[in-house]
């Protein structure tokens, strides 16, 4: 375990909910409010289904996305491209040349190089054969990899797989807790933030951030046709705003309406945050060859202030596998729970395991837009500015704005914030600690 990830004690045997619940560092500091209410039951996962194959064939017609399908090793890719170290790219070129392929030295970013190919080819079989320390005697194998594709993580990368659904409005914010995050700032990457979001949720989205042409979320497909993730900066930014009210909003487009980024993308989002930010939400993630850490994520996240915190979640595949930003040692990692009836459980759908830090309720209600979600052989649905929706996207929002609030309260940095969170004991090892 890194260092800035602290050690804390393992709970032995079944825990009661009781222990389970103050097993959070926030607890005590936040109720249950509505926005952490369960979604409602679906009748069945007939448009759970149709949500997953309107997502698949949208990724399926985008050109600029390759799968790498091996079971257990899968990762989503862009073609022609290979990122390279910046010290590495001029013997990785040369070598690339040697072995007779046309590539062109592209434009960097965090750290790399990108080589382009003139031609479709199997780029994680070059990795594999560039990574081979056999293929370089007498010096360091260089760090290479793909362009590794990033998804927004409310719906999509497995369970749970369903669409937003309709719900009544929010109530206003409590007039008690309009302190909590007060004079803090979440910088928001995802599918950036609908254009009419601060006048159609006054009293919980306006004034909240500043406007930006740049930001705005293009949602639909045509007229008022949503695309598959449509609307989801705008949902996590709600849910932010929920777990600590005071607290601003800077949100950056680092993926497309349809929920698709890439390394690029998210770190030039990143880059385009006000300095105000001092978190960082990022809902959204990927799997990449090998399960290496991101390199281009990586050095992004480390050229942030160190008195800053990026929050991101652990994906939504069920699975201990690592997710990349979360799973890098300065990152909190957020893991999914639901509440039910007999208390707080796991989600099923949630990524899990040693690298998680911490964990929150993964079922939101929140603000959202208008438009109309179609369902290949299912109703569509309409949406009217609020919906409810599943993931470790949201709970990872949830973390972003408890860690704004208790920025506040105790008159921390975010870093210091943070680090007072990872020091409470975790609630599961392989989900964290839990944050109410």
């Amino acid at each position: 375990m890194s260092p800035d990830h602290p050690a804390a004690p393992r709970p032995a045997g079944h825990l009661s909910r009781r222990r389970l619940l103050a097993a959070s560092a926030l607890a005590a500091a936040a109720s249950v409010t509505a926005g952490s209410r369960a979604a409602p039951a679906r009748a069945d996962g007939a448009d759970d289904a149709a949500y997953q194959r309107a997502f698949d064939e949208a990724l399926a017609a985008d050109k600029n996305v390759r799968r790498h399908t091996t079971p257990g090793r899968e990762f989503l890719y862009r073609p022609r491209q290979l990122l390279a170290a910046d010290a590495d790219a001029q013997r990785v070129t040369a070598r690339l040349r040697a072995l007779g392929h046309v590539v062109v030295v592209g434009d960097g970013f965090a750290g790399v190089t990108r080589l382009l190919f003139d031609r479709e080819t199997d780029v994680p079989t070059l990795v594999t054969k560039l990574r081979d320390p056999q293929q370089w005697p007498g010096q360091p194998a260089p760090k290479v990899q793909p362009h590794h594709v990033l998804l927004g993580l409310g719906n999509i990368m497995g369970n749970p797989g369903g669409p937003p659904t309709t719900v009544a409005a929010l109530s206003p914010p409590d007039p008690a807790r309009l302190g909590e995050g007060a004079g803090v700032t979440v910088g928001i990457c995802d599918t950036g933030i609908w254009r009419q979001a601060g006048g159609y949720h006054p009293q919980w989205l306006g004034g909240a951030y500043l406007p930006e042409v740049d930001d705005e979320d293009p949602l639909y497909v045509h007229t008022d046709v949503l695309a598959p993730q449509g609307g989801h900066g705008t949902f996590v930014a709600g849910v932010v705003r929920q777990a600590a009210p005071g607290v601003r909003v800077d949100p950056e487009q680092a993926l497309t309406a349809t929920g698709v980024g890439d390394e690029a993308s998210v770190v030039a989002a990143t880059a385009r945050l006000a300095p105000a930010v001092s978190v960082v939400n990022l809902s959204l993630g990927g799997f990449t060859q090998d399960d290496q850490p991101s390199l281009p994520l990586a050095n992004a996240v480390a050229a942030l202030p160190a008195t800053s915190a990026v929050v991101a979640a652990a994906g939504n595949a069920g699975t201990s596998r690592p997710l990349w930003p979360a799973a890098l040692g300065r990152v909190v990692a957020v893991a999914a729970v639901s509440q039910g009836a007999g208390g707080v459980v796991p989600a099923t759908y949630s990524g899990y395991g040693p690298w998680v830090d911490v964990c929150a309720v993964g079922e939101r209600h929140s603000t959202y837009v208008e438009g109309q979600l179609p369902l290949p052989g299912r109703p569509t649905r309409v949406f009217h500015g609020f919906a409810a929706w599943a993931g470790t996207s949201f709970a990872t929002a949830h973390v972003s704005g408890r860690l704004a609030a208790l920025m506040t309260a105790g008159g921390l940095s975010a870093d210091a914030a943070r680090l007072t969170l990872l020091a409470a004991p975790r609630w599961h090892p392989d989900y964290g600690v839990l944050v109410g």
